[in-house]
């Protein structure tokens, strides 16, 4: 009698046990693998390294977003997007594209200008392409302030062309805070001739690198035609790098202030951050032809991503 009352304690224990742990589990996380590939560069191609996430519970070939980071190098905002894209049923890459040049990162550890960076973008886009995982015709990008100045030019074609010779492009773009002054202001940074997939930026209002109306007013700059796949949200009360969930830090940037240079504060904002990485998943999720499933959001971010507030 007594070892039954042993036994049926151990059954009860064990499923008490896996009651309590079960929110510990994570059933959804990724097959992550750590990756080098080769930059597009004609005269000096880089090996650049990068994390690539691929969900594990997802069949057939699989939509991707290559994730680009900022001045500052990899910090929390990568991983940020790559959980909530990953349980979306999307593939991310992460690059390190400072560890390729020797660089930590920072305003004295980056390129002299963005377009130096655009083949390691291009570079991201052709390896994934090679993956037997990943669409090739379903390769997004994304990226943080620098970053976010790479998703807006590899979405034209003059430079597209030049990198891909017109064989591959990303299917989708979302930058964030892509420091809309300097377009069609700066050589380089042309953004007048697209290759048509949808781009979706996200800005704050209160981000030191532009006024709060730059970036709508780049938007309503552009030609009919591309005002149809190219839109902007702008979050009240947010600083640059509002889904930069550290500390809240200060650095001083000579583009920043419409190019007057000045401080720039990097405050985190972690109700904008949900909002805005629920409106980047949505964004995707349209852009690939996925079903708007298993998300937190509601079904008006499903038609379209600015009113997810």
């Amino acid at each position: 009698m007594y070892s039954n009352f042993r036994f049926l304690f151990a059954i009860v224990g064990t499923i008490l046990s896996a009651v309590v742990h079960a929110g510990i589990v994570d059933p959804n996380v990724p097959i992550i693998s750590y990756v080098t590939y080769q930059s597009l560069d004609p005269v000096q191609p880089l090996t650049v390294a990068g994390q690539l996430r691929v969900p594990a519970a997802a069949t057939g070939k699989l939509p991707a977003v290559v994730i680009v980071h900022g001045s500052g190098g990899i910090d929390s905002r990568g991983g940020f997007y790559a959980k909530a894209l990953n349980r979306a049923g999307i593939a991310t890459l992460e690059i390190d594209m400072w560890a390729a040049r020797g660089w930590l990162g920072g305003i004295g550890g980056r390129p002299s200008g963005v377009p130096e960076t655009l083949p390691d973008a291009y570079g991201a886009l052709k390896f994934l392409s090679e993956q037997p995982r990943i669409d090739p015709g379903r390769i997004g990008i994304m990226g943080f302030s620098w970053g976010g100045v790479v998703t807006m030019l590899t979405a034209t074609e003059p430079y597209t062309h030049l990198y891909t010779g017109g064989l591959l492009k990303f299917a989708a773009h979302a930058p964030n805070y892509p420091v809309c002054w300097v377009y069609n202001r700066i050589p380089g940074y042309e953004f007048s001739s697209f290759t048509g997939s949808p781009l979706f930026i996200q800005a704050g209002e209160l981000d030191a690198y532009d006024a709060p109306d730059t970036c709508p007013n780049l938007v309503h700059s552009l030609p009919p035609a591309a005002q149809t796949f190219v839109s902007v949200k702008v979050y009240d009360g947010a600083t640059h790098a509002w889904d930069r969930l550290q500390p809240a830090i200060t650095i001083t940037d000579p583009f920043s202030h419409l190019g007057m240079g000045g401080e720039v504060q990097f405050i985190p904002n972690p109700r904008v951050a949900l909002k805005s990485r629920r409106a980047t998943v949505r964004f995707f999720e349209r852009a690939f032809g996925m079903p708007d499933e298993g998300m937190e959001a509601g079904a008006e971010c499903a038609k379209d991503p600015r009113d997810c507030d």
